[in-house]
Protein backbone atom coordinates (compact mmCIF):
# COMPACT_ATOMS: atom_id res chain seq x y z
CA UNK A 1 0.00 0.00 0.00
CA UNK A 2 1.82 3.34 -1.08
CA UNK A 3 1.09 6.43 1.73
CA UNK A 4 2.31 10.27 1.81
CA UNK A 5 4.07 11.26 4.28
CA UNK A 6 3.46 14.85 5.80
CA UNK A 7 7.07 15.66 6.13
CA UNK A 8 6.05 18.64 8.97
CA UNK A 9 3.81 16.41 11.36
CA UNK A 10 5.87 13.20 10.46
CA UNK A 11 3.06 11.32 9.60
CA UNK A 12 1.73 8.92 7.54
CA UNK A 13 -1.40 8.86 5.32
CA UNK A 14 -2.80 6.41 2.94
CA UNK A 15 -2.73 7.32 -0.45
CA UNK A 16 -6.18 7.51 -1.83
CA UNK A 17 -5.71 5.15 -4.93
CA UNK A 18 -6.60 6.54 -8.77
CA UNK A 19 -6.09 9.97 -7.32
CA UNK A 20 -3.30 12.52 -7.61
CA UNK A 21 0.42 10.85 -5.94
CA UNK A 22 -0.36 13.50 -2.98
CA UNK A 23 -4.17 12.90 -2.13
CA UNK A 24 -5.13 10.82 1.02
CA UNK A 25 -7.63 9.01 1.81
CA UNK A 26 -8.56 11.46 5.39
CA UNK A 27 -8.39 14.45 3.26
CA UNK A 28 -5.95 15.93 5.32
CA UNK A 29 -2.97 17.06 2.34
CA UNK A 30 -5.58 18.75 0.13
CA UNK A 31 -4.42 22.27 1.45
CA UNK A 32 -0.72 21.27 2.42
CA UNK A 33 2.37 22.58 0.12
CA UNK A 34 3.54 19.61 -1.89
CA UNK A 35 7.43 20.64 -0.68
CA UNK A 36 5.98 19.08 2.45
CA UNK A 37 5.19 15.81 1.39
CA UNK A 38 6.56 12.65 0.16
CA UNK A 39 5.47 9.74 -1.81
CA UNK A 40 6.43 6.55 -1.15
CA UNK A 41 5.49 2.63 -1.99
CA UNK A 42 5.36 1.26 1.27
CA UNK A 43 3.74 2.15 4.28
CA UNK A 44 5.22 -0.91 6.62
CA UNK A 45 8.90 0.34 5.40
CA UNK A 46 8.43 3.70 5.95
CA UNK A 47 7.80 3.27 9.29
CA UNK A 48 10.19 0.64 10.36
CA UNK A 49 12.66 2.37 12.58
CA UNK A 50 11.25 5.55 11.73
CA UNK A 51 10.23 8.43 14.17
CA UNK A 52 6.79 8.70 12.32
CA UNK A 53 3.21 8.06 13.02
CA UNK A 54 0.39 6.75 11.36
CA UNK A 55 -2.89 9.30 10.70
CA UNK A 56 -5.72 8.35 13.14
CA UNK A 57 -8.47 8.65 9.89
CA UNK A 58 -6.36 6.29 7.58
CA UNK A 59 -5.30 3.80 9.68
CA UNK A 60 -7.37 1.63 12.38
CA UNK A 61 -4.90 0.79 14.03
CA UNK A 62 -3.30 4.13 14.62
CA UNK A 63 -6.41 5.14 17.44
CA UNK A 64 -8.97 7.13 15.60
CA UNK A 65 -9.15 10.90 14.95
Amino acid sequence: MGGVLNEVTNTVHKQETGKSKFQTECGVTYNLSEEDLRVFRAVESELDGANVSKCGRCFDDAGGY
